[in-house]
């Protein structure tokens, strides 16, 4: 679901910013520099997204946690357990997720020839 938003964020933001393609590309820009632009953006916007998921991720389990433990007292210490495996694991796909939907958009970018991206400024 994450994933379509990235893909819709990053259809609009290539709309919004035609006129700047079409200006990179007539100053020399190649096409492999602009989807690098556009995948790179992606990409840090999963990062970022995926990093406060763990977070509060981290944050509700070990309160979780803590209520269960407080509430139950047969359950003198409820663990919660977080491991490094799972944070890279999440970290990864939130990256593996940013490069697969910001594909398609940054290939819509690096395909408008400047001088049609520069006739809509």
């Amino acid at each position: 679901m994450g994933g379509i938003g990235i893909l819709n964020i990053m259809l609009v933001s290539v709309t919004e910013r035609i006129p700047e393609i079409g200006l990179r590309k007539a100053v020399g820009a190649k096409s492999i520099d602009i989807r690098l632009q556009f995948l790179t953006e992606s990409t840090i916007l999963c990062l970022i997204s995926g990093l406060i998921g763990i977070g509060l991720g981290v944050f509700i389990g070990h309160g979780f946690a803590w209520g269960v433990s407080k509430l139950m007292k047969d359950f003198i210490d409820w663990p919660s357990v977080i491991t490094l495996e799972s944070i890279v694991l999440s970290v990864c796909s939130s990256a593996s997720i940013g490069i697969f939907f910001g594909y398609y958009p940054a290939g819509r970018a690096a395909k408008l020839p400047p001088i049609e991206a520069l006739r809509l400024t």
